[in-house]
Parts: structure tokens; sequence; C-alpha cells
């Protein structure tokens, strides 16, 4: 019998590649997602390809969950994930990452199933440690506009492990570090996308702040591989995903637009409140418990992300 496994947020940037990866490994997915902030296209076709075996359920997580048949893993990536959707829609930010984790981890329970939530390197928030270690609390704003996602995940991964501490759920928790890749959004605002977006249309590139802030980032695919070598293992305490690379915004938005061939030039803006002032993980547990650290270049992974946006920029 193949491996079943259900996938929230099938249809956001990571959830869909990681069904793609999953259904290339021979096992049987089951994606959910309302499409608040996933996309259609993401999935379109995973269903028809030959030796595919895909079912999609339109749902909102936020709601109780129900799927027929066995589960064998339960993979909760449901969620908006950048600042320009958290913002803009925060109270279901809120209910994703609380009742939509609750749901999912019923669901894994009753099924007895092993569950993986994504968390997010967002937990830490601005940090005073530097690189950032999972046993690190974090220094987080509770009340700051970018709470509704930071407190979201807090939440769920205490949630998380209540369910292992109470009811011996096997319950993995990966915190996301800054990736890229294609399926990323035009109008995303993240880094990547943003600088992307408008390097291609030959705009300003908009830095925020003076550009010096940090940020680490990894490709999908590695993502992708780090997260299923976690689901497999025996490990129930957080791991950090993420590539341990660090280099400013300024600097990854001169090398996007080089790459790009773009005539753009840098503009600056006021820093948005409470963003990080550097970001990088310390991935020594991956390394030694999952045999995990990344292999796609920089360059490498900017030219497969770069030639997905010019087939989306107008």
């Amino acid at each position: 019998m193949k491996k079943r496994i259900v996938i929230t947020g099938a249809a956001g940037f990571i959830g869909s590649h990681l069904a793609e990866t999953l259904l290339d490994r021979d096992y049987t997915v089951v994606g959910l997602d309302n499409f608040v902030t996933g996309d259609r296209a993401n999935i379109a076709g995973m269903a028809n390809r030959a030796g595919r075996d895909f079912t999609f359920i339109e749902h909102n997580v936020s709601n109780y969950i129900t799927v027929d048949g066995p589960v064998d893993y339960v993979l909760n990536w449901a969620s908006p994930a950048s600042p320009i959707d958290y913002m803009d829609l925060p109270i279901q930010t809120l209910k994703v990452g609380s009742l939509g984790t609750l749901n999912a981890l019923g669901l894994a329970k009753a099924k007895n199933a092993v569950f993986v939530t994504a968390s997010t390197s967002e937990v830490y928030g601005d940090p005073l440690e530097h690189p950032q270690k999972e046993t690190y609390w974090g220094h987080v704003n509770p009340i700051g506009p970018r709470s509704v996602y930071d407190e979201a995940k807090r939440f769920a991964e205490a949630l998380t492990m209540a369910y292992h501490r109470t009811h011996k759920v096997n319950t993995k928790i990966v915190r996301i570090f800054n990736t890229y890749g294609p399926r990323m959004r035009l109008n995303d605002g993240r880094a990547v996308p943003a600088f992307m977006s408008q390097a291609l249309r030959n705009e300003d590139v908009t830095v925020f702040g003076d550009g010096s802030q940090t940020r680490s980032f990894t490709y999908v695919s590695d993502l992708v591989d780090g997260i299923i070598r976690l689901m497999l293992s025996n490990e129930n305490d957080p791991v950090n995903l993420g590539n341990p690379r660090e280099m400013t915004i300024k600097a990854i938005a001169e090398t996007i637009i080089r790459m790009t061939g773009s005539k753009s030039r840098l503009i600056y803006k006021p820093l948005p409140v409470d963003d990080p002032k550097q970001r990088r993980p310390d991935i020594t547990r991956a390394r030694t418990i999952l045999g995990w650290e990344p292999k796609v270049q920089l360059d490498e992974g900017l030219v497969k992300t770069i030639e997905y946006f010019r087939t989306k920029v107008g």
C-alpha cells in the first residue's frame, strides 16, 4: 500500500512543491486549500500525470477537517506567509495558525498519523542571538503588526507539542527560513519576488531601510528535501531549515538586477515596524539529525526563479 499524505495549503508556494515531490516519490497525496493565498495553477495537472495519485479538496482548514480512509502523514502548510498577506488578513492568519493547526492535529490524532507543521524563523522575532539556534526563545513583539503571524506560529508550535506530550501524536516542527523559487506570486511582497518583478519590468527596485538588514535564502527544492527527511525521522523537537549563507537585502537586490540584465536602480523606503535586522539559521541539528544541508547555489536557484518570473511578468 502506498503511504497516504494530507497536505493543508497544498496550492501554496511550498505546499505545491511538497505535493509534487511526494507524488514523484510514489506517495498518495490529498491536498486541501481554500485559495486565499494559494493558486489553482500550482496544482493544475497533478492528478492527470501518469503514475500519480493526487486528490484535491477545496476546504478552509479553520473549519473541521474530514478525510475518508487511512492517512499516514498530515503536513500542516496552510497559512498566509508574506507580510503583505498576513497584514491584509490578520484575523484569518491567527485563525489558521490556531484553529487550522488544531483541526489538522485532530485529523492526525484520529488517523494515528505523523504530523509535520510549518513553523517559521519569525518565531525568533528580531533576534538578539545570532545565528539562531532552535534553543533560542525569540524576541517578539506580541502586539505589533507582525504579531498576527509570529504569534500564530508560536501558538501552533505550543499546540503541536501539547498534542505530542498529551496525546502521544508523533509530531515534527520545521522552522523555515527565507525560501524562494518558482510559484512565488509576483505581488508576494517578500524580497526575491518583489525585486524580480520590479527588475524584469525595469522599474525602481524598492529596498526597505538602508538595505543592511540580512537574510538567508534557501531554494525550494532544498527545503522540500529537508522537510521530507524530517517527516521520516524520529525527531520531535523543532528543526531549523535554511541556508546559513547570510547576505544583505541590498546585495540580493543588486544580484537580481545584474542577473536579469535590468536597467532598474535601487530606491529606499522606511523599514517596516518590527522588521528583523538579521536572520541566519544555525543548522547544526539539521546536519546532525537529518544529514541535511542546502545544495543549490544562489545563482543557480535565481536563474530558475527568474525563468519562471519572466513567464509571469507582463
